[in-house]
């Protein structure tokens, strides 16, 4: 006799909660937490470190020995706890730090309500720019982002995306490649590839320093430019690696029909990342309220995909269990 599952037990007032994640997000961004990494400190000392007042860092850190993120000792002293520590990672720092990428995209949390009401983002009204042009404006933002998307933020990248194990490509293209995780992790796996990267110009500087750091120029080159310009032409693979789940639809497809241009007919297009299998539960992801992006049932992405001149081939989960689209360029006849 089967029974059903009992429903997890839900505290709405843990879940809405705000004091716990802004005190994790100060501790952080203060250097409070790296204070703390070597040992026990007094709150006197660590706010003298940290410049800021001991009284409200003594409740802030306090507020956290209840979560079970720090602990105080009788003399008044606060370690972290060993899950505390996880504060130090470096992924999580970027993340938390709100001086950084980490501070958008927890202030871009504040305009949800208008874009629930629009269905459009509204993080300019709480920066004064759009997202991708205050990332163009501010230097060490676009730092903090590149490395939060980059192995840093979400860990090794996974060479062997494909089940097939890279079958038939000899040059892939990395369109929106970021600072080359992807490709050295692929050049690394497949000794005889060729490799392209294409991002905007201060994130390929980042990119061909960690591949001449990786000891793969001789294999690899990247390329400065936007992805809605015209791409490098004549690789056998495009590959868009969490780049479409950045974008709206027009975006997306204007993003894949410059792949299948520089495609041709010989080539394909790789996408995982902004296409979920269909029927799969739709959930609010910090692309939404950020930028619009979205991640698109394959119906869906069938049809953007057409528009932009390519039939998806097959679609499946690859390496690293990620859904990944496979697509080929259409070829027409002259005069259809």
């Amino acid at each position: 006799m089967s029974t059903v599952p009992a429903a997890p037990a839900v505290d709405l007032d843990t879940l809405a909660d705000l004091c716990a994640p802004w005190c994790l997000r100060v501790v952080v961004t203060l250097g409070v937490a790296d204070a703390l990494a070597g040992g026990a400190g007094r709150v006197d000392d660590l706010a003298a470190a940290a410049g800021c007042d001991a009284g409200a860092l003594a409740e802030v850190l306090g507020h956290l020995v209840g979560l079970g993120v720090t602990e105080c000792a009788p003399g008044g002293a606060f370690a972290l706890t060993p899950a505390g520590r996880g504060l130090l990672e470096p992924g999580r720092r970027l993340f938390l730090d709100l001086s950084g990428i980490g501070g958008r995209m927890a202030g871009a949390w504040a305009t949800l309500p208008a874009y629930v009401r629009t269905g459009q983002p509204a993080y300019a009204d709480a920066f004064g720019l759009p997202f991708w042009q205050d990332l163009e404006t501010h230097p060490a933002l676009r730092a903090s982002f590149d490395a939060l998307m980059g192995g840093v933020g979400h860990g090794p990248a996974d060479p062997e995306l494909l089940a097939d194990g890279w079958a038939g490509v000899r040059h892939l293209v990395d369109v929106g490649g970021g600072t080359g995780d992807m490709l050295c992790a692929v050049l690394r796996s497949h000794k005889g590839m060729r490799g392209t990267l294409v991002d905007l110009p201060q994130t390929a500087g980042e990119a061909a320093r960690a591949i001449d750091a990786a000891g793969l120029s001789d294999r690899a080159q990247v390329v400065g430019q936007s992805f809605f310009d015209p791409l490098p032409a004549g690789g056998d693979a495009y590959l868009l690696r969490k780049v479409l789940n950045d974008w709206p639809d027009a975006e997306a497809v204007a993003i894949l029909r410059r792949c299948a241009e520089a495609a041709g007919a010989g080539g394909r297009v790789l996408v995982a990342g902004g296409v979920s299998p269909d029927g799969a539960l739709a959930t609010l992801t910090p692309e939404r309220v950020l930028v619009g992006g979205r991640d698109r049932p394959l119906a869906v992405f069938v049809r953007l995909a057409g528009e932009a001149g390519l039939a998806v081939v097959r679609s499946g989960h690859g390496g690293g269990g990620r859904f990944v689209v496979e697509c080929r360029p259409v070829v027409r006849e002259r005069g259809t």
